[in-house]
C-alpha cells in the first residue's frame, strides 16, 4: 500500500458531555451506600431478614460501581470512507467468515442472504473472500451455496449498478418500494422486477433442494455428502466460486468449509469453528484482515467495509485497533423489545462506555481482526514472533503463512490466486487432530473453556496489551435477527451468562489477566459488569423472596422513620434515569420496561441455570454445552400478517422457568397474607406489601402464563414443581 502525500483523516473520536448523567449514578451510587449504613447499624435489632438484605445491597452497591465505572468515559468515532482511496492506493485483503452450525435451526436461505449482502459490498472483489463453515455439514447448505453463487453473478452487479443500500435480498425485496433506488427509471423498475423474480425462484429451488439429496449438481458433490454423521466426517473443503477478473464488477471467492469431526476428538463448537476457519483461509487467501459473521447476520451497510479499514488503518499506531467491533443490532425485531434481548441500552451505554478505556469486548459476529492478534502477537513484536510447530501445528504452508502475516506481508498480490492448488494443505488443517500439542486455543486463535468464545478471545487480545474500536456508521454495518418467544430467548441468554462466567473462573480471567499480563485495571472492572450475570442470579432470587418472607414472618423489611425515604427517593431516581436513557436512545417507556420486568426474569431463569451449569462443570459432573438458538426466516412477502401474540411470552417444560414460577406464587402468597391482616405484624406495613406487588408485577408473564393455554400457558408439571418448592418455602417462613 502506498500513502498519499494529504494525510486526510480517516476517523475522529467525538466528544462527549457525560457529566450530567455522571452526577446522577454517583446519586444513585452514594443513595445505596446510605442505605447500606442504616442495614448494618440495625442489624442487632432485626436479626437474618436484615442481613440477608444487607448482604444483597451490598451486591447490588457493587455491581452499580461497576457500571459506574464502565460508562465514565464512552467513546463515539466518525470515519471517513471517502478518504481511503485517496490515503491507499490499495486496500487490503479481507477474508469474511461465516458460521451456520445447524440446517435445520439456521436455514440455509438466511446464511444465502448474509453471504449475497458480503459479496455485494463495496469493496475490491478481487480482495474480498467469504469462506462459509458448516458445521453440520449439510448438503443442503452446499446446495444453497452453489444456486447462491448463480444468482450472484446477477445481484453482485445490480447492487452496484444501483448504489443498492441494503443488500441482503430478502431484507431488499421485502422492504424497499420499487423505485427507491435507480432513481424509478423504466429501466430500473423492469430490472428490480427481474431480480425479485430471480431472487423468489432461488428460495424455491433452496427450499425444494432441502429434502433432495439427489440435487447435486455433479457425482463428487454428490458423493462427499452421502451418509454423513454431522459428528464423525472427513473434511470437505469446496471452492464454490474463485474470482478471476481484477476489477469492480467481479464476484469474491466463495469457498465451503465443513471441518473433520470424529468422536474421539473434542471440536470446541463455536471456537473450534472460527480456528479452522483461520487457518484454511491462512493456506488459501491469508489475508491480514479478517471478518466473522454469525449466519445471520448480514451486510446493512454497503460501505462497512471501507468504515472499519478506516478504523483499522486511521490510527497512527496499531495498537489502538487490535479489532474492530461493530455492535449487534436486528432487523424487524419486535416493536418494544418484549424479551428484553435487544440490547439497544446496553451497547449505547455500557459497550460504548467501555469502548473508551481499553476497547469494547469482542461481540462474536460483526467484528473485524487483524489476523496477527488472532495468532497471540503482542504489539510491537511481529517480527520477533517465532512461528513453529509447536504454536502453529505441522503445516509447513500455514507455518509460511503466519511468518508472512507477523512481518506485515501479504500471501500474494492482486492478480491470479489458484485456490484449488491450496486444498490438500487446508484439508489437513482442517483435521479433528491438527491441533494436538499446539498453542491454537490455548495462547492463540479462538480460545477453548467457554460457550462464550468471543469474549474469551477478546478478554486474550486485551490482555495482550492491543486495544479496540468500536464501529458505528450510518447505516448500522450488520443486522441480525433477535430471538422471539421465551425458550429462545432464554437458551440464548443462559449460554451467554454460563460462557461469561466460566471466564471468571477460568485460566483467562479478567481478575488474573490485570495481574499478570496487559489488562487494564478499569477494563477488568468493566467486563465485570457483564462476566458477573450469572452471579447476579442469587442475590436478585434472595432479594425476591426476602420481600415475601418478611411479610409472611412480620418482620419488617423497609427503615421506619425518615430513613424510609432513602428507598423510596432511591428507587424512583434509578428509573427515572434508566427511562430516561431508553428515551434518549429512540425507545418507547414500554421498550423501557419490558427490559426492566425481562431483568428481572432473565435473573431467575437464564442467568440462575447459568450458574448452576458453571457450579457443575466445577464440580466435574457435568460440562456445559453451546446451545444452538433457532433463526427465523425473512419472508419477502409484503402482505404477511403479523402475529398479535408475537410479543408474548411462551413457554415450554424447561425446568429454566421452574425457579420464577415459585417467586410469583410465594409472592402472590405474600400479598394475600398481607392484604389479610393489613400490613400486619411488628412493623410490617403496606410498603413491604407493594414491594411483593412489584415483584409480581415484574413476573406478571408468568402470571398470565398459570392461566394460558399451549405454548403460551405455563405446563402443569412446571407449575406443580414450583408448587412444593412455594410449600417448602411457606413452612420455612412459620418456623421463622
Amino acid at each position: 500500500m502506498e500513502s498519499h502525500s494529504t494525510p486526510l483523516p480517516l476517523q475522529e473520536r467525538l466528544p462527549q458531555n457525560n457529566n450530567p448523567k455522571r452526577a446522577i449514578e454517583l446519586l444513585i451510587l452514594s443513595l445505596l451506600l446510605i442505605l447500606l449504613s442504616h442495614r448494618l447499624s440495625l442489624i442487632g435489632v432485626h436479626g437474618a431478614p436484615w442481613i440477608l438484605a444487607a448482604l444483597c445491597e451490598s451486591w447490588f452497591a457493587f455491581i452499580w460501581a461497576l457500571t459506574v465505572n464502565a460508562k465514565w468515559n464512552p467513546a463515539v468515532y466518525r470515519t471517513f470512507p471517502e478518504n481511503i482511496s485517496k490515503r491507499f492506493k490499495d486496500l487490503p485483503h479481507l477474508d469474511v467468515f461465516v458460521t451456520t452450525a445447524d440446517a435445520s435451526l439456521e436455514p440455509p436461505i438466511i446464511t444465502v442472504d448474509t453471504v449475497l449482502s458480503v459479496l455485494a459490498v463495496d469493496y475490491p472483489p478481487e480482495r474480498l473472500a467469504c469462506y462459509v463453515s458448516d458445521d453440520g455439514c449439510s448438503g443442503a447448505t452446499y446446495r444453497a451455496l452453489v444456486e447462491a453463487s448463480e444468482f450472484a453473478r446477477l445481484w453482485v452487479p445490480f447492487c452496484k449498478r444501483h448504489g443498492v443500500r441494503t443488500r441482503a435480498p430478502s431484507v431488499y425485496f421485502s422492504a424497499a418500494e420499487i423505485g427507491s433506488d435507480g432513481g424509478g427509471s423504466p429501466e430500473f423498475l423492469d430490472e428490480w422486477r427481474m431480480m425479485k423474480k430471480e431472487y423468489e425462484e432461488l428460495r424455491q429451488r433452496i427450499e425444494q433442494k432441502i429434502n433432495d439429496f439427489a440435487s447435486f449438481q455433479c457425482e463428487e458433490d454428490a458423493k462427499d455428502f452421502s451418509g454423513i454423521e454431522v459428528r464423525n466426517h472427513p473434511s470437505i473443503i469446496k471452492v464454490i466460486w474463485e474470482n478471476k477478473q481484477a476489477g469492480p464488477d467481479g464476484i469474491p471467492h466463495l469457498i465451503y468449509v465443513a471441518r473433520e469431526k470424529s468422536a474421539k476428538h473434542p471440536y470446541h463448537y463455536k471456537a473450534g469453528a472460527m480456528n479452522v476457519l483461520t487457518r484454511v483461509s491462512a493456506v488459501m487467501t491469508n489475508a491480514p484482515f479478517m471478518l466473522n459473521l454469525d449466519c445471520d447476520m448480514f451486510a446493512n451497510n454497503s460501505k462497512i467495509m471501507l468504515h472499519a479499514m478506516c478504523l483499522m488503518l486511521g490510527f497512527d499506531n496499531e495498537v489502538q485497533s487490535g479489532f474492530v467491533q461493530c455492535p449487534q443490532q436486528f432487523h424487524g425485531a419486535l416493536k418494544d423489545d418484549p424479551f428484553g434481548n435487544q440490547v439497544v441500552v446496553l451497547q449505547q451505554y455500557i459497550i460504548c462506555g467501555i469502548a473508551g478505556i481499553q476497547g469494547p469486548p469482542y461481540g462474536g459476529t460483526g467484528c473485524f481482526h487483524r489476523r496477527k492478534v488472532i495468532y497471540g502477537v503482542s504489539p510491537g513484536h511481529g517480527d520477533s514472533e517465532k512461528i513453529t510447530k509447536e504454536r502453529f501445528g505441522h503445516s509447513r504452508e500455514l507455518m509460511e503463512s503466519a511468518t508472512q502475516t507477523t512481518k506485515g506481508t501479504t500471501k500474494k498480490e492482486v492478480g491470479i490466486y489458484d485456490l484449488s492448488s491450496s486444498l490438500e494443505a487446508a484439508k489437513i488443517v482442517a483435521r479433528s487432530d491438527y491441533e494436538f500439542d499446539t498453542s491454537w486455543g490455548k495462547e492463540m486463535g479462538w480460545l477453548y473453556g467457554s460457550t462464550a468464545e468471543d469474549i474469551n478471545t477478546g478478554v486474550r487480545i486485551h490482555a495482550n496489551g492491543w486495544g479496540s474500536v468500536r464501529c458505528t456508521p450510518d447505516p448500522p454495518g450488520f443486522l441480525g435477527n433477535a430471538p422471539v418467544g421465551g425458550p429462545e430467548s432464554m437458551t440464548q441468554l443462559k449460554r451467554w451468562a454460563t460462557g461469561l462466567f466460566e471466564i471468571i473462573v477460568g485460566h483467562n480471567s479478567p481478575l488474573i489477566a490485570v495481574v499478570t499480563k496487559k489488562l487494564r485495571l478499569r477494563q477488568c472492572l468493566a467486563y465485570m459488569v457483564i462476566n458477573l450475570w450469572a452471579a447476579r442470579s442469587l442475590p436478585e432470587l434472595c432479594y425476591a423472596l426476602l420481600l415475601a418472607y418478611c411479610v409472611l414472618s412480620g418482620v419488617a423489611f423497609l427503615p421506619k422513620g425518615p430513613m424510609v425515604m432513602v428507598p423510596i427517593t432511591l428507587f424512583m431516581i434509578y428509573n427515572a434515569h434508566t427511562l430516561m436513557e431508553y428515551l434518549h436512545c429512540g425507545l418507547s417507556p414500554r421498550a423501557w420496561w419490558n427490559n426492566q420486568r425481562m431483568q428481572r426474569v432473565t435473573s431467575a431463569t437464564a442467568w440462575l441455570f447459568g450458574l448452576l451449569g458453571v457450579v457443575l462443570k466445577l464440580l466435574g459432573i457435568s460440562e456445559t454445552i453451546f446451545e444452538i438458538t433457532r433463526k427465523e426466516q425473512t419472508s419477502i412477502s409484503d402482505e404477511e400478517e403479523i402475529d398479535g401474540d408475537a410479543g408474548r411470552f411462551t413457554f415450554d417444560s424447561s425446568p429454566l422457568f421452574v425457579p420464577a414460577t415459585s417467586i410469583v406464587l410465594v409472592n402472590l402468597v405474600a400479598i394475600g397474607v398481607g392484604l389479610f391482616r393489613g400490613g400486619g405484624g411488628e412493623g410490617v406495613g403496606l410498603g413491604e406489601v407493594a414491594c411483593c406487588a412489584w415483584v409480581v408485577l415484574c413476573f406478571w408473564a408468568f402470571v398470565r402464563g398459570m392461566f394460558g393455554k399451549g405454548r403460551y400457558g405455563i405446563p402443569w408439571s412446571t407449575i406443580g414443581k414450583a408448587g412444593v418448592l412455594c410449600s417448602l418455602f411457606l413452612g420455612l417462613c412459620m418456623l421463622g
